[in-house]
């Protein structure tokens, strides 16, 4: 039975190098006690800001300094915890580095209030020193939220609340990670495998039915064994998230988490709005794949085989890098070689282990280079997770490089445009060379299923979370009932008719870990538009395009997102763009034959 290997197995050349952020655990816990210090003591500053320039910029800059040590001892510790969440060692120590991390929290929470309560011509005057100025930009996105902060006291009481705040996502990340297994299946050799969050993906792009259907059925039975703590769970997040967007006069919990990047609620509603209009498009899809598989009935363990059989692409993460750095080339000599060498020195954790995290991200902290989180299984999808995660990256080293720490970390708005950007030239790049009409029509699917995967997919998510934080918000109790219905209703809405409706699909919400994050998914539907417009000009050779988005890449938060695109010549607060990428989307189903 083929399992899977644990951390020490596997060669350190595909791991990443955590040693770049600290050498080793006691040069991790030099900078934790300092920490902790730091956080049991008073700060000197509280109730003193307005008393003169040098007190105010004192304050700022004691705490930015905390915040870059924080930083850095909260990445590291959580690497370390991803690595192998089943290691009680990075259990424990992560756990530290959050609760270190919400008292230094709590210490700084009297600033913002302070900051309101002052005299607009008092900060006006501290402008003018030089090195106050340089704080414009976020002082002026602090009083802007002025509505929606609270006194010194109410501050600090729900700075100490934070610490409860992640519990619901605690509870499911240990049990999606650590706790829940789903048992064996036997794979398309007829071989018995361990069926895991990794090698999920894998079966469900299997031209074998019966190992599609195998795989669905054993991960959504072990879903439905705890569908009524996972609903407490996701209950629970939900329950935190209103609480803190009524303590700071919000009114809805989607508001409060759009104001934190100066989203208009209108954009949000305008992405659900705009593809609800265009379900025709997905419903055609839908009938297409129905006939492209040959299959009486289309399941939802049908919706990620390739529509075209005999066509497997394996490959190794050795030629995936090749592939990626040519591909990356529209973009420069000095992206495709600062990507190069990231490789090349550890930015990269490659395969799965026992106990890793699923599913992949990219992390780091300022002032070391970022990090590619990786579950590498040899899938053409794997290949754009590499460069989807290099896109991450790559926005993250050209905004450190370009923005001191106050402004170098973005906005999760624009977060995944810079990594969808990097998909569309890959997709454009494989499609271009490719010679054989199979394949050729093998890369034509994969395209849309990006389309299908991040605009209408996280679309129909981000539908769910407003609807089910709606209905909370109405006094109904999200059990498992709810939200199954819930679920279900808005799975028939967007497949349409020809999709079978599994009793079990009702149960998908139960392990989206991005739930947890509320109202996080409707960007990989916005910054999916946004680069698919981006991608197309520059690979024309638009050199003006080109341009504008280094300056996006390299902007961080010194601009607010909405203004940032529009260096790119993105208008995001317009339905237009979305629109643009579903026509997109219904030329290539049209245009399948």
């Amino acid at each position: 039975m083929k399992t899977i290997p644990k951390r020490q197995e596997i060669d350190n050349q595909y791991k990443w190098a955590v040693n770049d952020l600290y050498s080793s655990d006691e040069k991790w816990e030099l900078d934790y006690e300092k920490a902790l210090r730091l956080a049991e003591e008073p700060c000197i500053y509280k109730d003193r800001m307005s008393e003169s320039e040098e007190i105010f910029y004192s304050a700022l800059r004691e705490s930015e300094d905390t915040d870059f040590l924080i930083e850095n001892v909260y990445v590291y510790a959580f690497m370390k915890y991803y690595e192998d969440t089943t290691n009680p060692k990075y259990q424990e120590i992560s756990g530290r580095a959050q609760t270190v991390m919400v008292k230094l929290s709590e210490k700084y929470s009297f600033m913002v209030p302070e900051i309101l309560a002052m005299d607009k011509e008092i900060i006006d005057s501290f402008l003018k020193n030089p090195k106050i100025s340089h704080y414009r930009h976020m002082l002026m996105d602090i009083l802007a939220k002025k509505e929606h902060s609270l006194s010194q006291k109410e501050e600090a009481l729900l700075a100490k609340a934070g610490n409860m705040s992640d519990v619901a996502k605690d509870v499911f990340s240990k049990f999606n990670n650590s706790d829940v297994k789903f048992g064996v299946i036997k794979d398309e050799q007829g071989r018995e495998v361990e069926l895991s969050h990794g090698n999920y993906a894998v079966f469900m792009e299997s031209n074998d039915r019966q190992v599609r259907k195998d795989a669905f059925e054993a991960l959504y039975r072990q879903y439905e064994k705890y569908a009524n703590t996972l609903a407490a769970a996701y209950y629970g997040n939900v329950k935190q998230a209103m609480f803190f967007a009524e303590a700071r006069n919000f009114g809805s919990t989607l508001e409060m988490y759009l104001s934190g990047s100066f989203i208009p609620v209108d954009v949000y509603k305008n992405l659900i709005e705009t593809v609800n209009k265009n379900l025709g498009f997905m419903h055609e899809y839908v009938s297409l794949r129905k006939k492209e598989l040959g299959v009486e009935k289309l399941h939802f363990y049908d919706i990620y085989a390739p529509m075209v059989k005999d066509v497997k692409m394996e490959i190794p993460y050795e030629n995936a890098k090749e592939i990626v750095l040519d591909a990356l080339k529209p973009f420069g000599a000095d992206y495709v070689n600062q990507v190069r060498k990231g490789y090349e020195s550890g930015w990269v954790d490659v395969y799965e282990n026992t106990g890793k995290r699923n599913g992949a991200f990219s992390w780091g902290a300022y002032g070391t280079h970022p990090y590619i989180f990786l579950n590498y299984t040899g899938t053409l999808n794997d290949v754009f997770t590499l460069i989807h995660e290099t896109g991450h990256a790559m926005h993250t080293w050209y905004s450190n490089n370009n923005q001191d720490y106050t402004y170098a970390g973005y906005r999760i708005f624009v977060a995944e445009v810079a990594s969808t950007c990097n998909e569309a030239v890959l997709i454009k790049y494989m499609l271009d060379r490719c010679t054989d009409s199979r394949e050729r029509k093998y890369l034509i699917n994969h395209y849309l299923e990006q389309f299908k995967g991040t605009l209408f997919r996280q679309t129909m998510f981000a539908e769910f979370e407003m609807e089910t934080h709606r209905l909370a918000e109405e006094g109904r109790i999200l059990n498992a009932e709810l939200l199954n219905d819930v679920y279900r209703k808005l799975n028939e809405k967007y497949f349409g008719a020809d999709m079978v409706i599994d009793e079990k699909i009702a149960l998908e919400w139960s392990r989206i870990p991005h739930f947890y994050t509320p109202f996080y998914v409707y960007q990989y539907a916005t910054g999916f538009s946004a680069a698919i417009a981006i991608a197309a000009r520059i690979i024309n050779k638009d050199e003006e395009t080109l341009a504008g988005y280094k300056k996006f890449l390299a902007g961080g938060s010194s601009l607010h997102p909405i203004e940032l695109l529009k260096l790119c010549g993105i208008d995001m607060s317009k339905p237009q763009v979305i629109q643009d990428a579903l026509d997109i989307f219904a030329q290539l189903v049209r245009s399948w034959e």
